[in-house]
């Protein structure tokens, strides 16, 4: 298959491998977070290579999804399916391999490279190939598969931490990927190969400028406080600024000239969409950062182990998967107001939590936040599942591929930003309690003061999330 066109005959063995490759890349996504605590201590690492460690995969993955999808479109999304996840395998063996931090982090850009390119063929080979009731089925499964990605990501990784398997530690979360790439390489017969009818044309000037722009802007917010924000730090955010109003320039100047930009400014001068934006950046901004200041809490300040502390977290993933399977029919019957609840849920349920943790302090009993877990999961799970197609349905059909790749983006730029504001306050709070009692008291406090980005950020999202559903009639 060349075209665009959707096969009468759906690949469902073809499907199983793209499945595959999406559970792989959200797995990374989430299990580094109960790792965190053991490669800070194997590798010496400090606090803001730590949030490299997370925010460079993100920040990484963000960056190229668009030119990912583009690049598929060009030179067929099933060669693009196994350069992806080729590079996604060697750079998962150098991060199992890696011999400090820096080559760590090294990696986990790399390896957000790789998942770029992959993840992008995942969601058009199941458009191009599968239509109606096989197309529902297949994104169902889609779905299912990266909510079980998140929960295995937090059980499945602590145990493997925990076991400590041929005394590798926290290595074998990427190891374990090595195997499955390969196998999933050698699988990848099984999806049919398809372009898109009119070849996009690639934006590399645009590419560079977005990435220099971002960089720009997270590595001084995480790497500045930790040095006491040095002259360097200020120069770069500086820069951030220039490069970021460089792209937009650039972007319509391409526009003007009749090129296809990596993203249609036009968009975001639309009131309601740029709305829209801002949520999915507020949004996903504090679920990463998150899953990292309570893999934190609970294993360097209260000395759980890693599966221990995933296993206390799942909960929250369960409820966030329960909760994306019920949106959908909630706002069938309540529209865009059932997201604004979701929303209330969430903020509350946070505000609860860093309340909880506040009160407890040394003797906080993880167990006991459990309940309050699994309802900040569920807010979670009813706002992202149909605040995307809340957002996506503000453009025309004709903008939609755009509006898509821009959304996908911020979802990991907001995931990389909100884990380096989070990371900035946590490790303040940290250093501001160097001289308490204990380190239970400490984390407990450090998280507070990281949350606190979180509820801010939840009751925001509340504020413009009831802007956004008073804007528009309810679907």
């Amino acid at each position: 298959m060349t075209s665009c066109s959707v096969s009468s005959n759906p690949p469902w063995r073809g499907l199983a491998v793209l499945l595959l490759a999406g559970f792989v890349t959200i797995f990374d996504l989430f299990v580094v977070n109960v790792a965190i605590p053991s490669m800070q201590a194997g590798l010496a690492a400090s606090f803001a290579q730590i949030g490299f460690i997370v925010a460079g995969y993100e920040l990484a993955f963000g960056v190229l999804l668009i030119t990912g999808g583009r690049l598929g479109d060009r030179f067929g999304r099933r060669r693009l399916f196994v350069l992806g996840m080729a590079g996604f395998t060697f750079a998962s063996l150098l991060c199992g391999l890696a011999p400090d931090a820096n080559a760590l982090i090294a990696a986990r850009v790399l390896q957000g490279l790789a998942a770029a390119l992959l993840f992008p063929q995942v969601y058009a080979s199941i458009r191009v190939h599968f239509d109606g009731d096989a197309g529902r089925r297949a994104f169902g499964l889609l779905g299912m598969t990266l909510g079980l990605a998140a929960i295995a990501g937090q059980v499945f990784g602590g145990w493997l931490v925990h076991a400590d398997l041929w005394g590798l530690g926290w290595r074998t979360i990427f190891l374990i990927n090595v195997p499955i790439g390969l196998g999933a390489i050698a699988a990848a017969r099984h999806i049919p190969e398809s372009r898109a009818p009119e070849r996009p044309a690639l934006d590399g000037r645009g590419v560079l400028l977005v990435s220099g722009g971002l960089a720009s802007l997270l590595v001084p917010l995480i790497e500045g406080p930790a040095q006491g924000w040095p002259a360097w730090s200020l120069w770069a955010l500086a820069a951030a600024v220039l490069l970021l109003a460089a792209f937009h320039r650039q972007q319509r100047q391409r526009q003007a000239g009749g090129q296809l930009p990596l993203v249609d400014m036009r968009l975001l001068g639309q009131r309601r969409f740029a709305l829209g934006a801002l949520l999915v950046l507020l949004v996903y901004s504090t679920s990463s950062s998150f899953f990292l200041g309570f893999a934190l809490l609970l294993q360097s300040g209260l000395g759980l182990d890693p599966f221990m502390a995933g296993s206390i977290f799942a909960p929250c993933s369960l409820g966030f998967v329960c909760a994306s399977l019920t949106a959908p029919r909630l706002v069938a019957r309540w529209g865009a107001r059932a997201i604004v609840v979701g929303a209330v849920a969430y903020a509350l349920s946070t505000g609860l939590l860093i309340a909880q943790v506040a009160v407890a302090g040394a003797a906080l009993a993880p167990v006991q936040l459990i309940p309050l877990l699994i309802v900040v999961g569920a807010g979670q799970g009813l706002i992202m599942t149909p605040l995307l197609n809340l957002v996506l349905a503000l453009v025309p059909a004709a903008q939609a591929g755009m509006a898509s790749g821009v959304i996908a983006t911020l979802q990991q730029i907001g995931a990389a930003l909100g884990v380096a504001v989070v990371g900035m306050l946590f490790g303040a709070a940290l250093a501001a309690d160097a001289g308490a009692a204990g380190q239970a008291a400490r984390y407990s406090a450090a998280f507070v003061a990281g949350m606190g980005y979180n509820f801010g950020a939840a009751l925001a999202v509340c504020v413009l999330l009831w802007l956004l559903a008073a804007a528009r009639p309810a679907r």
